[in-house]
Parts: C-alpha cells; structure tokens; sequence
C-alpha cells in the first residue's frame, strides 16, 4: 500500500507544489489538504508548508493555528502521526503548542536568502532517520522571522532531552552558507516533540530534492525518513 503524506495549503502557502513534489520523489502519495477541512482523507504523515499563511497577520502562524484542518492535526499529532512544519509550518506548530518556543522577527531585520549549512543533532525523529548524528547538510533558508527564541528552562530542555534536530553552523562566513542567518538561540534551525513525531524546521529541505533545481539533494532524507518510519512502524 503507497504511503499517503498530506501537504496542507493555507491562504498565502507558497512551497506547497514544491513539498507536494519531494513527497512524490521520495515514493509516497501526495495528497493535498485544504486549511478548511477537517478530513485528512486517510493520509499517514502530513507537511505543512512555508509561506506567508494568512499574510502573517497577527502573528506568523497565528491564524493557520485555527484552521479547522489544524484541529484535526493536533488530534492526530498527540496520537503519535507524523508532522512536519517548514518555516511558516513551523511557526504554526509552535503557535498550536505542539512544539515549545516561537518563531520571531531575524535579529538583522532583514529578509534572508541563501544556501545554509546545518548540521542534524537528532536522527532519531520520524523525519531524520535517514541521516546520521553530526551529518552535515546544504538546504535553501528563506525567513523574515525566522529566529527560534525560548526561555532558559525551555533551552535547557531541549538540549537535555536531544530535542534539537538541527543546528545552523556558526563557523566559516555567510557567503559560504556559515552562520547563523537570524539570531536564533543556540544555533537552533530545528526541533522535535518529545515523542519525535512532530518536527518544526526553519530552512527549506523541499527545495534540495533535485540537482536541476537545488544546491544539494541533501534535503530528501527528511521525506524518505518518514516513509520508512511509516513502514517500519
């Protein structure tokens, strides 16, 4: 039976064909949900996207949280389905609560752009098995609020319990993808819950899924990662 993973279109998505396209490279089923339905027509896994959902009204993500389809996810998600949210899905996993912290303003108030090199701390999330511990990846970051800020206690958890999935590497310059591109604390580019079903990442893994189109391929680990938590579930 083809995996289904479902890929949430909300007013102003704007990399959903693009997760749309790595799920279906990775050999699963795409399947497009709408903000407005509460049926997840029997997916397995779902992705909810980046963009600008909402206009960022309010808050980035802050709106999206109460889509009716987001009711659904957060039920679904306690449950132990795979989610993973990719800039403005990540703010909308924070805003839901299902991951602790928030997504704000980048610490140069600027837009940033570029290739950016991290480095996976946890492969042992639904979304990271693929890769190994301390790897080292290149995958396109687009964010104008994209800095992952928390209290100390919050920090300190995460780090304790091996909650950080990915960090942005602080060594070398920013012409060579080095750095951290928006202050985030720690390094912080990505989180998972405590159950490692539900991971929240600021760069864009989506759009490293083909040599034609990105700067690696280094991001379809995150995509095949799922179908074989899937199956092995």
């Amino acid at each position: 039976m083809t995996t289904r993973v479902g890929v949430v279109t909300f007013p102003g998505s704007l990399d959903d064909r693009d997760a749309q396209r790595a799920v279906r490279l990775a050999g699963a089923e795409p399947v497009s949900l709408w903000h407005r339905d509460e049926d997840l027509h029997q997916v397995d896994a779902v992705v909810l996207p980046g963009g600008f959902s909402y206009g960022d009204y309010l808050r980035c993500g802050a709106i999206s949280r109460f889509s009716p389809v987001m009711t659904t996810i957060i039920e679904q998600a306690k449950l132990g389905m795979p989610v993973l949210g990719i800039c403005n899905g990540f703010q909308v996993l924070c805003e839901s609560h299902l991951l602790p912290g928030a997504l704000t303003r980048n610490d140069s108030l600027h837009f940033v752009c570029r290739d950016q090199k991290l480095r996976i701390e946890n492969a042992g999330t639904a979304w990271t098995r693929d890769y190994s511990a301390g790897q080292e990846i290149v995958v396109p970051l687009k964010n104008g609020e994209g800095r992952f800020v928390a209290d100390a206690h919050v920090l300190d958890e995460l780090e304790a319990e091996g909650r950080v999935v990915a960090r942005y590497l602080a060594r070398g310059n920013a012409a060579d993808g080095y750095g951290n591109p928006n202050g985030s604390y720690r390094d912080i580019a990505g989180i998972t819950n405590a159950a490692g079903n539900v991971v929240g990442l600021m760069p864009h893994p989506e759009h490293a899924v083909e040599p034609l189109t990105g700067p690696t391929t280094e991001g379809l680990g995150f995509f095949t990662s799922v179908l074989k938590q899937l199956v092995n579930a």
